[in-house]
């Protein structure tokens, strides 16, 4: 996830909470007079590239991977939540079979090593068991976390198609400039919405790669051949992105009519001082940096739900939450596509983090606030191995003050 402690985002400087905000904390078991929306998304992401939160490490046996995924299960259930949105393609690679990617190297330790079980089966079984939605979620473009080809299985399609690839960033990526690697990386997700019951398609925030200082991603000859009819090639990029946001979200409604496409981008569109129709921010960009025009997806119904990732608190200078969440929230409002804040449930109690981290009623309070803007329905909360470790009792205070009462997940049109 695009989480900003690991970001080229050194625009920010520290800000503590402001007086009002300090002034918001509630008694613990607090209820607001408001009563709670009769529907919400109560969710977390389960990531595993990198084996962030699960499995703990690769080379378990299948048993006890299957054990450690029923435990965050469980946990997330026990918490109120009442939707997992499970990573299964992090790097190119799958956590079920696919006859297009290997098997993930985070199971075995070994990329395209059968794990001994189907880890994407068990997780919509075992999540619709305890009334929970599983959400598939899928990094588009990434390849791999290191930059060597030769360390990719030699039947990957990156080494079948080494043109496809761009180096970037000590990574790998897929080109969005190619209309052949568009369609496929869509076969290869979709393969997963054709063959198990999901509730949802999920793509996180990486599209083209965050920027780099000093490296420029080279897509000139793609540019050269398919980049005629736009005005630059930022424009050219934006559109590839939209191209594939469009096509994904037509698929996913004639494979699955049920299944719901989300997204969950880094959660500043354009500055203010950019775009008179951005935020009161000081911050990265999706839509320059990242070609990615978030805003654009909700306004034309493209998506069904978005999880602008606000992992910030309240009264930070550079990127208020308490300004962020209203801001999303006019941008869906008599739209199709719901809001549903992401919050960095690991940032609490992180030693690294400025004061307003330490206090555990600050999340708590970004739900409260949320209570003030109809078009929020929601928060998901990064991520697993957080809810599960709660250092200084952040979620616990968000499940005293807001998740005493069972909740569905939201449906339909916003």
């Amino acid at each position: 996830m695009g989480r900003v402690s690991r970001r080229a985002f050194a625009l920010a400087a520290l800000a503590t909470l402001t007086s009002a905000s300090g002034g918001a904390s509630a008694a613990p078991g607090h209820r607001a007079a408001r009563p709670r929306k009769a529907a919400e998304m109560r969710g977390v992401w389960l990531a595993t590239v990198t084996n962030r939160d699960w499995p703990s490490r690769p080379g378990l046996s299948a048993a006890d991977q299957r054990a450690e995924l029923v435990a965050h299960l469980d946990r997330a259930a026990e918490s109120g939540l009442n939707a997992v949105i499970f990573q299964v393609r992090p790097t190119a690679d799958a956590l079920w079979p696919s006859p297009y990617e290997p098997w993930s190297r985070y199971l075995t330790g070994t990329q395209g090593r059968h794990p001994g079980w189907d880890p994407l089966d068990t997780a919509v079984r075992e999540a619709h068991a305890r009334g929970l939605e599983l959400h598939a979620w899928f990094n588009p473009y990434r390849i791999a976390t290191h930059n060597d080809p030769e360390q990719l299985v030699e039947t990957h399609p990156a080494r079948r198609h080494p043109n496809w690839v761009v180096p970037y960033g000590g990574k790998l990526y897929y080109n969005p400039g190619l209309p052949e690697v568009r369609a496929f990386v869509q076969d290869a997700m979709l393969d997963a919405v054709e063959k198990y019951p999901v509730d949802a398609v999920h793509f996180d925030d990486y599209f083209y790669p965050y920027p780099v200082a000093g490296q420029s991603f080279d897509d000139d000859a793609a540019y050269d051949r398919h980049g005629g009819g736009f005005p630059n090639r930022a424009a050219w990029r934006r559109n590839n992105i939209d191209l594939l946001v469009r096509e994904t979200s037509a698929r996913i409604k004639a494979i699955r009519p049920a299944a719901r496409f989300g997204i969950s981008p880094f959660g500043v569109w354009r500055n203010a001082t950019t775009d008179p129709l951005g935020s009161d921010t000081r911050a990265l960009q999706t839509y320059d940096d990242l070609y990615a025009d978030t805003r654009k997806w909700v306004r034309e119904n493209w998506i069904d739900y978005i999880v602008p990732q606000l992992y910030w608190h309240i009264g930070f200078a550079t990127a208020d939450y308490a300004n962020l969440l209203p801001w999303w929230a006019e941008v869906a409002r008599g739209t199709g596509t719901q809001v549903y804040a992401g919050e960095a449930l690991y940032k609490a109690g992180a030693p690294a983090q400025p004061e307003a981290w330490q206090d555990p009623a600050e999340l708590s309070r970004h739900l409260t606030l949320a209570q003030d803007h109809p078009e929020v329905r929601g928060h998901v909360f990064f991520a697993a191995k957080d809810v599960a470790t709660d250092p200084i009792g952040a979620m616990a205070r968000v499940v005293a003050d807001h998740y005493g009462r069972p909740a569905r997940t939201p449906q339909g049109q916003a």
